[in-house]
């Protein structure tokens, strides 16, 4: 017995027990009775709730006056303003329209037939979208609606709106989203019937449609080499205002398929030197043609490039152009890119614009009656722009257009000669125009999954 009753290592050592496992577990519960009372020593202890003071607050509150609230809602609903919006049905007339947008307004009814800007809103076609704004009781107070013409023109907003008694109407650009779509599809039957609506829900606009025919129609009869299987991709931008769709632009890229053969064709517009866009197939190598044989969309040869006897002073000598004959005021077009060297009035020429080509190729147009628009020295044009209207002015003893084609200012027979299709582009050119043409053929790798076709050509 240990006479000073202390505790030493081994009558500790006893205590936790004579066994392995029995020391084990002792030691374990001494452990957490040490923790648990550490716990409770430490623990701040919680104030009891009934110890808590207890504070009463009385306040009156005001209750509203209703019948100042419902002044109020009178007073709104009388200056209350409605925002109604209808699509053009077939068959619509103005009244029709206007009714069904809640327009009960005779003044602003016969002004939108009188004014020649407003009257453009009866021009929409079935499923454009009209809105309009009135007052309680009908009243017009403005009008909106998009026009399109179908053309290149830009888009116009037309809104007209109402000042006192009066309206007036405006046009108004529109500010348009562009955005870029996809379309994949395969012939079953003809080109058309593929283009419409398919699984994805949705139909190819008729412009682009047109795009694809004139874009491959140099390497497919779209007539007859058609066969069941065929497919094409295309991918193209369009614009939108407000969520409507307001029409389609340019084809980006697109390939068809025909009969195994892979044709392809990619447009690229540089974005640092604007010079102006074209197609070109996925190497750099430009798919336009050089000139357009003929200035004039529809007209014939009156006169070749040769020997003639000319019509004004009947002396036997080189004609060195070729005149097409067409009506008066026919528009003419460039038959290039290129930039305006000369516009005015020259000699025997009359009313003439030279545009300045690449590789030294100029072409001249004579006898207009009256220019384009924004044709003066410097001006960029593209090939197919209007640069003027045909007529008979200078030496020319009728309707007719004068139509040169030079080379370092010499005029030459352009039937004769073998012109490169587009200057090419530049080592930098093509650079920017390679990682624009990797964009679209990773666009094409998504819309032709499956794809076996080896036999890959330009347009």
């Amino acid at each position: 017995m240990n006479p000073i009753n202390k505790f030493t290592s081994s009558r500790l050592y006893n205590l936790l027990g004579s066994t392995r496992k029995a020391r084990i577990i002792s030691a374990s519960a001494l452990f957490l009775a040490v923790c648990a009372f550490g716990a409770a020593g430490v623990a701040p202890l919680a104030p009891d709730a009934s110890d808590l003071p207890v504070k009463t607050i009385a306040q009156d509150i005001q209750l509203p006056d209703l019948s100042t609230q419902i002044t109020a809602l009178q007073q709104q609903e009388a200056t209350q303003k409605y925002v109604h919006e209808e699509k053009i049905r077939a068959g619509d007339t103005l009244a029709t329209l206007l009714n069904r947008l809640g327009v009960e307004d005779d003044a602003a009814e016969n002004f939108i037939k009188k004014d020649k800007t407003a009257r453009a809103i009866m021009q929409l076609r079935s499923g454009k979208r009209v809105q309009a704004q009135t007052d309680e009781n009908g009243n017009l107070l403005w009008l909106k609606a998009t026009v399109v013409d179908g053309k290149d023109n830009p888009v116009k907003n037309i809104l007209v709106t109402r000042t006192g008694d009066t309206f007036t109407a405006e046009e108004v650009a529109a500010k348009l989203e562009r955005r870029v779509e996809m379309r994949a599809r395969e012939i079953t039957t003809t080109l058309y019937a593929a283009t419409d609506s398919s699984s994805d829900g949705s139909s190819l606009p008729d412009s682009i449609v047109a795009q694809i025919i004139e874009m491959f129609s140099t390497s497919i009869d779209f007539r007859s080499d058609l066969k069941r299987g065929d497919r094409f991709n295309v991918v193209y931008e369009t614009f939108w205002q407000d969520g409507e769709f307001v029409r389609a632009g340019r084809i980006l890229a697109g390939e068809f398929t025909n009969k195994g053969t892979t044709y392809q064709s990619v447009w690229f517009e540089d974005p640092q030197t604007k010079s102006g866009g074209g197609y070109y197939s996925f190497d750099g190598k430009s798919l336009k043609k050089a000139f357009l044989k003929s200035p004039l969309e529809f007209s014939r040869i009156s006169s070749g490039f040769g020997m003639r006897s000319h019509p004004i002073s009947g002396n036997w000598k080189q004609h060195k152009g070729t005149d097409f004959a067409a009506a008066a005021g026919t528009p003419i077009r460039a038959a290039g890119d290129g930039v305006i060297d000369f516009a005015g009035v020259q000699g025997g020429y009359g009313n003439v614009v030279v545009i300045k080509h690449w590789a030294n190729y100029t072409t001249a147009y004579a006898h207009m009656s009256r220019f384009g628009n924004g044709m003066r020295k410097g001006a960029k044009v593209s090939q197919g722009d209007i640069i003027g209207y045909v007529g008979s002015t200078g030496w020319s003893t009728g309707a007719h257009l004068h139509y040169e084609f030079r080379v370092g200012g010499e005029a030459r027979d352009p039937n004769k000669l073998n012109i490169q299709a587009q200057a090419p582009l530049t080592a930098a050119e093509m650079a920017r125009f390679k990682t624009h043409a990797g964009d679209m053929i990773h666009r094409f790798a998504l819309l032709r999954p499956n794809s076996n076709v080896n036999n890959v050509a330009a347009k």
